[in-house]
C-alpha cells in the first residue's frame, strides 16, 4: 500500500472519492429533483415585494433560527396541516450558479417553524411590532429585535406604515416609529409562507400524531377527550390579544373586559372567530383565525369558554352545539374572497 506513503497519491485519491460521493449524493439527487418536482397547482410565484423580503430574511440570518420543513411527526403539526413534500419547495430555485438561496428549510427550531406562518399570523401590523422588539408581543422570546428596519420620525408622511411600539420599548426615543420598505418586504415574504392544499382527490400525507392514538382510547372508553381552552387560546389568540386578555394599545383590542367577550349574544364573537374583524381604524385586522387554523367547534367553544371567564371576565359559557349553529351562519355571512 505504497499510497499511504506518497501524498500525492494519497491527497488524489481522497480527493477523487470525495467529489465521486458529492456527485451521486448531492448533484445527481439534486438535479433529478429540479428536473422532476413541479409547483402545485394553486402555488403562486413571490412577487417583487416579496423576492426582495426573502432577500432580507437570508441577509439577516432568520435561517439560522427558523426552519421551512414540516415532518410527518407528532410536534410537527403544529407548524402546518399537512407534512411537507418536495413539490413544496419546486418554486424555490437558486438565484445563480454561485448563489444557492432556494430552498430555506433550516436545520434548527431556536423559534418555530415558519412554514405556514402566513396563515398562522397573516396580520402586518403584528410581524412589524414583533420584528420592531419581539419582546412587545411575546414577552419571553429570545428573538433579537430588528430596529434597523425601522425609523423614528417627529411626524408621520403620507403613506407610512406606523407601528404601534409602547413607550416602554422605545429606550427614550420620542416620536413615531415607521417600517421602512426593508421592512415591509420581509413581511409580505413571511405572509407570502402558506403550505398550498393539495389537488381534490389527493389525500394528505398522515402525521405520525400520537393524540389520535390517545383520542381513539379515550372514545372506546367512552370519554370525551378533554380540551384545554387555555393552551388553544395560547396557540392561537395569544400572540396578539396577550397573555392577560389586554391587548397592545394602537395594534391589538383587549378580551378583558371587552362588550363582544362579555355579550351572552355569542353571534359576533363567533362571526368575529372565523370570518376575522376589521371595523376599528385604531387596531389592526384581526384575521379568520377560526377559518385559518381549522378549528373545530371543539376547539371554538373551548377557547370561548376560556375568554368569557379569565382576566375577572365573568360571561355566560357557550355550549358546542351553540356554537356550531353559529358557525354555520358565520360562514354563511363570510365575505366573498
Amino acid at each position: 500500500m505504497s499510497i499511504f506513503h506518497d501524498h500525492k497519491k494519497l491527497f488524489t485519491a481522497a480527493s477523487l472519492l470525495f467529489g465521486t460521493l458529492t456527485l451521486f449524493v448531492a448533484v445527481i439527487p439534486s438535479l433529478y429533483n429540479q428536473k422532476n418536482s413541479v409547483p402545485l397547482y394553486g402555488a403562486i410565484p413571490l412577487t417583487e415585494a416579496q423576492e426582495a423580503g426573502r432577500q432580507i430574511y437570508i441577509s439577516n440570518g432568520c435561517v439560522g433560527c427558523h426552519t421551512q420543513q414540516v415532518r410527518n411527526v407528532d410536534m410537527d403539526k403544529t407548524w402546518g396541516k399537512r407534512p411537507g413534500i418536495a413539490a413544496d419547495y419546486a418554486l424555490s430555485t437558486r438565484k445563480s450558479i454561485w448563489q444557492n438561496a432556494g430552498t430555506l428549510m433550516g436545520t434548527e427550531r431556536t423559534g418555530p417553524d415558519l412554514t405556514n406562518i402566513g396563515e398562522r399570523q397573516p396580520s402586518q401590523d403584528w410581524h412589524l411590532v414583533h420584528l420592531y422588539n419581539p419582546r412587545i408581543v411575546t414577552p419571553q422570546s429570545i428573538m433579537a429585535p430588528y430596529p434597523w428596519l425601522f425609523e423614528v420620525k417627529d411626524k408621520a408622511a403620507k403613506g407610512d406604515i406606523k407601528v404601534a411600539v409602547p413607550e416602554a420599548f422605545m429606550k427614550g426615543q420620542k416620536g413615531i416609529v415607521v417600517a421602512t420598505q426593508d421592512g415591509l418586504n420581509l413581511v409580505a415574504y413571511l405572509q407570502s409562507l402558506k403550505q398550498v392544499k393539495l389537488p381534490d382527490g389527493t389525500p394528505d400525507p398522515k402525521f405520525l400524531y400520537k393524540k389520535e392514538k390517545k383520542e381513539a382510547m379515550a372514545s372506546a372508553a367512552g370519554v370525551e377527550p378533554e380540551l384545554n381552552g387555555s393552551d388553544l387560546y395560547a396557540a392561537n389568540c395569544m400572540a396578539c390579544h396577550q397573555q392577560n386578555g389586554e391587548g397592545l394599545a394602537g395594534a391589538f383590542p383587549p378580551l378583558k373586559g371587552s362588550k363582544v367577550v362579555l355579550n351572552d349574544d355569542s353571534e359576533i364573537m363567533v362571526a368575529i372567530i372565523m370570518n376575522g374583524y376589521n371595523a376599528q381604524e385604531q387596531y389592526g385586522v384581526m384575521p379568520a383565525v377560526g377559518t385559518n387554523a381549522g378549528l373545530s367547534a371543539e376547539e371554538v367553544a373551548a377557547i370561548m369558554n376560556h375568554e368569557k371567564t379569565s382576566w375577572g371576565n365573568n360571561a355566560k359559557k357557550v355550549t358546542v352545539e351553540q356554537v356550531k349553529k353559529l358557525m354555520e351562519l358565520a360562514k354563511a355571512t363570510a365575505p366573498v374572497q
